[in-house]
């Protein structure tokens, strides 16, 4: 159990190296690798731990707009303003697959729990479920009326999630044991979908340019709670590993924490979040927002304190790369 009250902010981290503006950064669940996307076309690679340049990875003609590391960190994908989505072997930063089925910019990526399916959204108004070993389309998701920002699968593979600058979000169904196909269109948001996330507990959230969180049923479409508090867009938003809270960055550079459960706020974390475009939780509960400037901020309950610090230094203008 999550004690939320106990977080608080710990230190300000940067990796520097960047010869342009960074649109995207992942973390791999085990806070071993650190993988970032630069306008310079480029993907780079760092040790999260150590803070040192790992590689930069050349392939990609245009500016990266996502990046995403599986699950089990054998692998991760960028996707570009190219029109594709490149799977990277990680032992050897090594392509595995070039995918190609968009006609515009690739923005966003997620992968199932189990890593064997990669998702993609678009400018084109589609978002492209990819078989991860073999690297062909397995499916295409159309109806939205403008670009998917955003993608998430359910942790049990039965749904789909985009979220699209049409301000609706849609929950496909992947598998359900009388196999139908069935597509739930979720509407409220006043403003562009730029995130959303399924829960462990079976929720789903979704964040907007309204400034709002709204929490829904997948099942049925139905809206648990609308969260207000944010005084900015919010950019992103992630369920902690137990599914009782969720954590959202805004550009009011806060990072609030929610309680799911009471559907009300329980920390707003100030101070070196001004960056914060991107958070998740590690196993253990440890958050970890992170921003387009390449900024990490690391968040834990006190009694856990110095454990993150003593382990991140501050690599700043170290391996320019």
């Amino acid at each position: 159990m999550l004690h939320v009250n106990e977080y608080h902010s710990i230190d300000l981290k940067k990796f520097g190296g960047h010869k342009d503006e960074v649109n995207c950064v992942a973390l791999s669940s085990d806070f071993e690798m650190l993988v970032t996307g630069c306008d310079d076309h480029r993907v780079r690679v760092f040790n999260a731990k150590t803070g040192k340049f790992v590689c930069k990875l050349k392939g990609h003609t245009g500016a990266i707009r996502s990046v995403v590391i599986a699950p089990n960190s054998v692998c991760f994908a960028s996707a570009s303003y190219d029109k594709t989505v490149r799977i990277w072997r990680t032992r050897d930063a090594q392509i595995i697959h070039i995918l190609n089925g968009h006609t515009k910019s690739v923005e966003c990526l997620c992968f199932s729990s189990d890593g064997s399916k990669l998702c993609s959204g678009s400018w084109d108004r589609t978002a492209i479920l990819w078989d991860v070993e073999k690297g062909y389309a397995l499916r295409i998701f159309e109806g939205h009326d403008n670009l998917v920002q955003s993608v998430s699968i359910s942790p049990n593979g039965q749904w789909l999630a985009t979220g699209s600058w049409d301000h609706t979000v849609r929950v496909w169904t992947l598998y359900s044991p009388d196999n139908s196909d069935t597509v739930l269109v979720l509407q409220g948001h006043k403003g562009n979908i730029h995130g959303v996330a399924f829960s462990s507990q079976g929720m789903l959230a979704s964040c907007s340019w309204d400034k709002t969180v709204r929490v829904w049923n997948p099942k049925t479409g139905k809206p648990i709670y609308v969260l207000q508090g944010h005084e900015g867009w919010v950019q992103a938003l992630v369920f902690s590993p137990d599914g009782c809270y969720l954590a959202s960055c805004g550009d009011d550079e806060t990072v609030r924490i929610w309680d799911v459960v009471k559907g009300e706020c329980t920390k707003v974390l100030e101070g070196g979040t001004e960056f914060a475009q991107s958070c998740g939780f590690t196993p253990g509960g440890i958050l970890i927002a992170s921003g387009a400037a390449y900024t990490t901020l690391a968040v834990q309950p006190a009694e856990q304190e110095g454990t993150v610090n003593a382990d991140v230094p501050d690599n700043s203008g170290e391996n320019s790369q």
